[in-house]
């Protein structure tokens, strides 16, 4: 994937970036990106752009769930709903959770201000996740719950029930 053998002759070659002219600079970016890099975009930010790209071609990029949170979250603060942005799912006290790991069945219960899981009170499901698996995973992942939809709902009219 790489055409950089050593780490060390990549993080070189984007130490020289901002010696490099604005043609060359702008050469690396054609030759990266497959395109002429925008006439409005400044140095400072075609040096930041190349390196990333050529860190990309090294290492790998974003994964497609990391580009797709990234996209909703653009979405969401050019709409102004950054409220919504980091909202968990809304699971209603008493709902039982299960997830099979490794054999085990786990059984956790959603409570009004946690959650319980073994016998024991835990804040977040990332915590029982954790102690499940001994590595850290991300609560609502691990237990196949989805975020809320950060759509808005549709429009209701009010009546006046006089």
């Amino acid at each position: 994937m790489s055409s950089y053998p050593h780490r060390e002759t990549l993080e070189a070659e984007i130490a020289r970036l901002p010696d490099l002219g604005l043609d060359e600079l702008r050469a690396r970016w054609r030759k990266l990106y497959g395109a002429a890099a925008p006439k409005f975009f400044r140095r400072e930010l075609l040096v930041r752009a190349v390196a990333y790209q050529m860190q990309v071609k090294a290492y790998g990029g974003l994964s497609p769930a990391t580009k797709r949170r990234l996209r909703e979250i653009a979405e969401a603060v050019r709409n102004g709903n950054e409220d919504d942005l980091f909202s968990a799912p809304r699971i209603k006290p008493g709902t039982q959770l299960l997830r099979v790991w490794q054999d085990e069945t786990h059984r956790v219960t959603v409570l009004p201000d946690g959650f319980e899981w073994s016998g024991t009170r835990f804040s977040s499901l990332s915590a029982i996740a954790r102690e499940i698996t001994g590595t850290n995973w991300n609560g609502y992942a691990f237990f196949g719950l989805k975020r809320r939809s950060r759509k808005k709902p549709p429009a209701t009219l009010e009546h006046d029930h006089a």
